[in-house]
């Protein structure tokens, strides 16, 4: 059954998939710098009536905890790393066909909060983290 993007169900069948990403707990382990929250923008036209943030608490190869909360909670906001895009890049990035490095440096993907180094330095991780998601049967909002 394909799982709405985004939603509590899709976040959680997300860290399954991360956790169950070898490449990704390989490419991660040396990741210490904590949790990355991922805001999709508000788009009331897909019924989305404000911005959400997907909290995925990583360390070291290993999604311990992933939640779906409003971008303003402070748990969102108190995240090291803060990614922000619209539902359009959030979807063409989760379903493989934009790499999410290349976005973040072509500001369509933003880095709203954390070091930019850091992020690159872990390249190969990021790009897991979107094989996981197409790991997803996901339902996307037209």
């Amino acid at each position: 059954m394909a799982l709405d993007f985004p939603s509590s169900e899709w976040v959680a069948a997300y860290k399954d998939a991360i956790n169950g990403n070898a490449a990704f707990k390989a490419a991660h382990k040396d990741w210490t710098h904590g949790a990355v929250a991922m805001v999709v923008k508000a788009d009331p036209a897909l019924g989305l009536t404000e911005d959400q943030g997907m909290l995925l608490d990583v360390n070291q190869g290993e999604c311990r905890n992933a939640k779906l909360l409003p971008a303003s909670n402070p748990e969102i906001q108190g995240a090291p790393f803060i990614i922000v895009a619209p539902y359009s890049t959030w979807r063409i990035v989760m379903e493989g066909q934009l790499d999410p490095t290349k976005a973040m440096m072509q500001n369509k993907l933003k880095l709203t909060k954390g070091h930019m180094p850091t992020m690159v330095k872990f390249v190969t991780a990021s790009k897991e983290l979107v094989a996981s998601s197409t790991r997803v049967e996901t339902s996307f909002r037209q």
